[in-house]
């Protein structure tokens, strides 16, 4: 017999036709969702749900997935290869804000990931926000902008030449 609470269960917060609900996600058997009205509902569900699975596949002689072990050995320390010209902008921008390229770098991860959204509803986590600094200075930089023309570039040479 199986233990379903073995099973990497991940459940979230979400909306479905304007309601909050809860969906309850199997990493084991991908095509499982399971929705609940509370985070509790819908574990219970997913529960359910993989020992209806086992029941199945059982009955089909199907070979039931084995819940995955969690790996918890990460370090914290992750090496990445950059272009040259990411590393220098990265570098600039985080000298602009105060911080190490390696604080910005985590700044910039924890917001894309979700990791930074905290306590802010939902829909507000794709938006950005304006954060002041701690020491009340203000920044300002002149963009670094370059234009550049693909397409029609020996064409706008020429007009330049010409006029």
């Amino acid at each position: 017999m199986i233990d379903p609470h073995a099973y990497n269960i991940t459940v979230r917060r979400s909306e479905f036709e304007g309601e909050v609900c809860f969906e309850a996600r199997v990493k084991e058997l991908p095509d499982l969702a399971e929705y609940g009205d509370t985070f509790e509902e819908a574990y219970a569900l997913a529960i359910d749900a993989i020992e209806t699975t086992a029941e199945v596949f059982a009955e089909k002689g199907k070979p039931m997935p084995v819940p995955q072990e969690v790996a918890d050995d990460y370090s914290g320390r992750v090496t990445l290869r950059l272009p040259k010209s990411l590393h220098r902008a990265l570098a600039e921008s985080a000298e602009e804000e105060g911080v190490s390229l390696n604080q910005h770098l985590v700044n910039i991860l924890a917001y894309f990931s979700g990791f930074a959204a905290g306590a802010m509803h939902m829909s507000e986590a794709s938006e950005w926000k304006t954060v002041s600094r701690t020491t009340g200075e203000k920044v300002s930089s002149r963009p670094n902008v370059q234009l550049v023309y693909s397409a029609d570039l020996n064409r706008r040479v020429e007009w330049q030449k010409a006029g």
